[in-house]
């Protein structure tokens, strides 16, 4: 039996022997009638607060849940005897009331806080701004309880984190704060791509799937991001179709009813400058009319030749509270990016890894940028129905277009020289998506039942023209990179190219197999048992899925039903270990070489155990799982990467162990650490690809595109005391070790172990706060790529050498 494998079953038998243990305790004999305890909090001002934690102690009793949008909580199935009801707030001191129950009672307890709404708005975004660890899930994920109680791996990074980092967008840095997420094929600025558990896992935003092609979606500028939440495995019950291997949700900035605003500038290497301006606030004096709008403007070069990314963002949200029960939100993102050729991060090279200088580009200045705008518009309904029941209703309306170049290279000489090409991407993409779901909670007997229902319908196109090549050389003058003072650079010996847009896109991409189409809809169920006063918590779900696909002129349907059963035991307040066996069904994009076209199937098995310490500020999650992936698409290792073609090679059998810890472990410390070991080899091979003559794949080969070994860490102090008060430095590394190839072609050498680190100096007062931060200080040549057998040739992307940013951030 192999190790990871033998781990999970110990482990398993360690999660029995604890419920055992813990819980098998006689049972009463008399029947005595449960009361209940229920109560509103409000602001010395009249106004209800949602999300205020409020826990129970007391006759067996340790549990806890949060308060609605109404401000109410309830605590169903109370026996009769004595309870403490504690109200712990961010910021605040907690405040305890204590109650008597007797038997069949209801008994009500509400809590005012001595804040208004303005000065608790203030305590609360003030709280949440200082936090590396966030203990609650955004209701885009549908859970109604801790994260510490969820039967899944969810790890977060927060606006506080990323602020630290001084990260400006989800392609910049942001990974490092999760255990096992690498980009192994970056695309620059322009998509993020990252891969995780041996797969590129699902974006999503706000809930909502929001890939419509392989390449999708564009990155999104932090200016208007919240916060970014990572699950790890199959989410399909918590959101919607979704990659066994996980997901990444951008939880986009709301109001929040304070009157405040933000403005910042940075400045660094490479003339990046950058603006940012946030404003929140009310559009009523009852405070029931709020807003929130996100602006910013970014112009940035490259340490490489010709290449620069402009970003613009505008991001208006507003919210209405209908009644105390039901609230409206609609929201707004526009982002414009005007940037170089895709494609050309690139190098080519027969002689190996990292022999061109870390600076070399093959970008002429010539070929034109690429022009996107992407817009999506939001409607979100939530309808209080009870203290125990809420209903919401979303819809979302993306529409995506791009005009530009992708360059590669049509073949590389042995003597290094080489012939650029240069396609036309151009391309639209639409996107309907809606969903409906129900959060309830209903007693039978001792047993707590917390139901998820709900709808996800989805209607996705893609239409793209990247048929149309070009080469930029001709056969007697290649582009030489080892060659001095040769102008091929700039001046292609073939000219630029001419690109026939005569036909409408849609006609262009019909010929050139540029179509995507995807509908899906899909209906669940899970409902989580909560035994022995919650301590206990055993989910039982599915979800029936239907989805029609007419991807690349290939038409599909499928249907398919997925079960899902996890469990999550707590072990003391503290702690609780979980197991979760969970199946995901996803529909497929691509042009299929060798196989037939299906939707993928996979099924995670996974057991973690997580851990709050030091009273919650800080906590630990490690994980073990295994996740077979049956008719997964991969690029296929005998054409070239820009032809889109893919085959389906059967099924890869992907395992590891995670890591990761996050909070306050000291006061002024706040740590982010994590280590992740991955390992993903095929255990069956597809017979229409056994049969191919042209086939290398077999049982036990690595699938190519993850890093055995990935290790992180951030650590920043803040003085909070004496004359330096609010100075901080912060300090980073990230390590790769055992680096596979993006594709399945084997070179003569192997990337080389990765290790960059970052770090910085922080002022930081009361309204506004300095940073500055030094990447790639130990200036190394780092870099990703892989080898293509059919070039003959390697490729890399090199990373930026030592580089700075400043920035200059003021509240008001």
């Amino acid at each position: 039996m192999n190790q990871p494998l033998h781990t999970f079953h110990k482990l398993l038998s360690l999660l029995f022997l604890v419920v055992f243990t813990l819980f098998n305790i006689k049972s009463a004999t008399g029947e005595v009638k449960p009361g209940t305890i229920t109560g509103t909090i409000t602001t010395a001002d009249g106004q209800t607060v949602p999300g205020v934690t409020v826990g129970i102690k007391g006759d067996g009793i340790n549990a806890g849940t949060v308060t609605n949008e109404s401000g109410r909580f309830t605590f169903n199935k109370v026996k009769p005897g004595s309870y403490t009801i504690k109200v712990s707030f961010v910021g605040l001191a907690s405040e305890e009331k204590t109650v008597e129950v007797a038997e069949g009672q209801r008994v009500v307890v509400n809590f005012m806080l001595r804040e208004n709404a303005n000065q608790l708005g203030e305590v609360l975004i003030s709280g949440r701004k200082q936090k590396y660890k966030i203990d609650a899930p955004s209701a885009s994920l549908r859970l109604n309880e801790p994260l510490l109680q969820v039967a899944q791996n969810v790890q977060v990074v927060t606006s506080k984190v990323l602020a630290d980092q001084q990260v400006i967008s989800m392609s910049d840095g942001l990974i490092r704060n999760v255990s096992g997420a690498v980009r192994l094929e970056h695309w620059g600025d322009l998509y993020t791509n990252i891969t995780m558990r041996g797969s590129q896992i699902q974006a999503f935003r706000n809930g909502f799937n929001v890939v419509s092609s392989y390449w999708g979606p564009l990155t999104e500028d932090m200016s208007f991001v919240d916060h970014i939440e990572f699950v790890k495995g199959p989410a399909g019950f918590l959101l919607s179709n979704g990659d066994p291997s996980g997901l990444y949700n951008v939880v986009t900035k709301k109001p929040t009813g304070e009157t405040k605003g933000e403005i910042s500038f940075t400045t660094g290497s490479f003339n990046l400058n950058r603006a940012t301006l946030d404003l929140d606030g009310k559009l009523s004096k009852d405070g029931k009319f709020l807003y929130r709008l996100d602006l910013s403007a970014q112009n940035k070069n490259s340490f490489r030749a010709n290449e620069f990314n402009d970003r613009y963002v505008i991001a208006p949200v507003v919210s209405y509270q209908i009644d105390d029960k039901t609230k409206l939100t609609a929201e707004y993102v526009y982002q414009r990016a005007h940037m170089s050729d895709v494609g050309s991060y690139y190098v080519f090279s027969p002689k190996g890894y990292g022999v061109l200088p870390q600076n070399f580009t093959q970008l002429p200045a010539g070929l034109p940028p690429t022009n996107i705008n992407d817009h999506s518009f939001t409607l979100n309904l939530t309808h209080q129905l009870s203290d125990n029941w809420k209903l919401t209703a979303q819809a979302a309306r993306y529409n995506y277009s791009q005009l530009g170049t992708s360059m590669w290279a049509d073949s590389v000489n042995t003597d290094g020289s080489y012939y650029r090409n240069a396609g036309i991407w151009e391309a639209k993409s639409t996107m309907s998506l809606a969903q409906v779901f129900l959060n309830g909670k209903v007693n039978t007997g001792s047993v707590v039942h917390n139901i998820l229902a709900g709808v996800d319908l989805g209607d996705k196109k893609y239409v793209a023209d990247y048929a149309q090549t070009a080469s930029l050389d001709t056969g007697s003058r290649p582009f030489n990179p080892y060659q001095e003072g040769v102008p091929t650079l700039n001046n292609p010996s073939n000219g630029y190219p001419k690109f026939d847009r005569s036909l409408n896109l849609e006609a262009r991409a019909a010929a050139g197999f540029g179509l995507i189409n995807t509908r899906y809809s899909s209906i669940y169920l899970q409902d989580e048992l909560g035994f022995f006063d919650n301590k206990v918590r055993l989910t039982l779900a599915g979800r029936y899925t239907y989805v029609q696909m007419a991807d690349f002129n290939t038409p599909e349907q499928a249907k398919h039903f997925s079960p899902r059963i996890g469990l999550s035991v707590s072990i003391d307040d503290q702690t609780s270990v979980y197991g979760l066996r969970d199946q995901t069904f996803l529909p497929q994009a691509g042009k299929v070489s060798v196989g037939k076209l299906q939707p993928l199937t996979g099924t995670n098995t996974e057991f973690g155990i997580k851990r709050d310490w030091a009273g919650g500020k800080w906590n630990t999650t490690l994980s073990v799982y295994r996740i077979l992936k049956n008719n997964e698409l991969t690029a296929d290792p005998n054409a070239a990467p820009n032809s889109g073609l893919s085959i389906i090679f059967g099924q890869k059998r992907s395992q590891g162990l995670e890591f990761d810890l996050r909070g306050e472990i000291a006061p002024g410390f706040n740590l982010t650490a994590n280590y992740a070991y991955t390992d993903s080899k095929v255990s069956k091979v597809n017979p229409d690809l056994a049969a191919s003559p042209t086939n290398t794949i077999k049982v036990g080969d690595v699938v190519p595109g993850y890093v055995k070994h990935v290790a992180n860490a951030w650590l920043s102090y803040k003085l909070n005391s004496g004359t330096l008060k609010g100075t901080g430095v912060s300090l980073g590394g990230t390590y790769y070790g055992g680096r596979q190839t993006d594709t399945w072609s084997v070179g003569l050498e192997k990337l080389p172990n990765y290790f960059k680190m970052d770090g910085g100096l922080f002022w930081e007062g009361s309204k506004m706060r300095i940073a500055g931060n030094v990447f790639n200080v130990l200036n190394k040549y780092t870099y990703s790529g892989s080898y293509y057998s059919y070039l003959s040739a390697y490729y890399w992307q090199a990373d930026a050498p030592r580089n700075y940013r400043l920035s200059i951030a003021y509240r008001f």
